[in-house]
């Protein structure tokens, strides 16, 4: 059985299960809290919710814990420097993301065997005055022979300027939140 990889991704901190529900089942979940330390018991029933309705949970900034929870990947942020990543025994079908802003990290990115490339941000975000912009974005997208998501400030107004951007697919935080 071949496991087809998400092309839109969103971000939660908290495990709310109606938010879960009202999603696609073909977005990808990535539980992301900076706020707190990963709580095990949390991710696990998380991880039984997404199985039970048919969704991929990734886990950010810890492989080792996606890997023992057995999660169907792990995402990488831009800061995580380490380049010994890809020395965990992953499963066949866990797929290691990470997210990039320039260049450089693009090419950490690779070093650390990561399969998706999380390029940001491509529009403006309350955080980034500045994005790259459609042109920059796929300037740097084609650095790259690895998958391709847009991340930050992707909103409705913009959405349909993803069409000309060179991506596999796109991620959002608030775009997803009502």
């Amino acid at each position: 059985m071949h496991n087809k990889i998400p092309s839109i991704f969103t971000f939660i901190s908290d495990f709310k299960k109606k938010e879960i529900l009202n999603l696609n089942k073909n977005i990808g979940i990535i539980f992301r809290n900076y706020k707190e330390d990963n709580n095990k018991n949390k991710i696990l029933e998380l991880k039984y919710f997404c199985k039970n309705n048919n969704r991929r949970l990734y886990l950010a900034n810890n492989i080792k814990l996606a890997i023992n929870l057995s999660l169907d990947g792990a995402y990488i942020p831009s800061f995580v420097k380490n380049l010994q990543l890809g020395n965990f025994a992953l499963k066949k079908n866990f797929l290691l993301m990470g997210s990039a802003h320039n260049i450089y990290e693009i090419k950490e990115k690779e070093k650390q065997n990561i399969k998706l490339i999380f390029l940001s941000p491509i529009f403006k975000t309350k955080n980034y005055k500045k994005g790259l912009g459609i042109i920059r974005f796929n300037f740097l997208s084609r650095l790259s022979k690895k998958k391709i998501i847009a991340l930050g400030g992707i909103s409705k107004k913009n959405i349909k300027k993803l069409k000309i951007a060179n991506i596999y697919g796109f991620s959002g935080i608030s775009y997803f939140q009502k």
